[in-house]
């Protein structure tokens, strides 16, 4: 989904956004620094293999997803990173690792880290290694219906 959609989809719904445009950055970090976005506040989407079906783990930058905690909490048999040839047919329009969180629109279930709803605003990939949009998460959960879990541990 190229920004373009996306922002149609916000406009759809009568979200409020601001587009952040950075230079050309592919670790979330890195991405933080240069749109001067708290680490924190940059949701980053991990896509998973639950038991064979793909999903996307949404998290704030400044984590990583424990893979033990996200099996208990999801009661997965199997739990995996996905391959990126697993999924990148899925993100026709997207840059692989700069897939926007809204698995609602690839026909997927996503799953949020309950640590990224304590932030009034989040900030997440839109499609390119040169883009972020920010909106309140308030608007991203109405509009995604993720479920909210426990999945993530803060970075040493």
């Amino acid at each position: 989904m190229p920004v373009q959609k996306l922002k149609e989809f916000l406009d759809l719904h009568n979200v409020k956004y601001v587009t952040i445009s950075h230079s050309r950055a592919f670790t979330a970090q890195e991405t933080a620094a240069f749109a001067h976005v708290p680490v924190k506040e940059l949701a980053k989407t991990v896509i998973v293999k639950i038991n064979g079906n793909i999903a996307m783990a949404v998290l704030p930058a400044s984590c990583k997803v424990d893979f033990d905690l996200l099996k208990k909490a999801t009661r997965a048999a199997t739990i995996e990173i996905a391959n990126e040839k697993d999924f990148k047919d899925l993100f026709p329009d997207c840059e692989i690792g700069a897939m926007p969180p809204f698995g609602n629109l690839y026909g997927m279930e996503v799953f949020v880290a309950e640590s990224l709803t304590e932030d009034e605003e989040i900030a997440f990939n839109a499609g390119s290694h040169r883009e972020l949009i920010k909106m309140t998460y308030k608007d991203f959960e109405k509009l995604v219906k993720p479920k909210v879990i426990t999945f993530s541990v803060e970075r040493k």
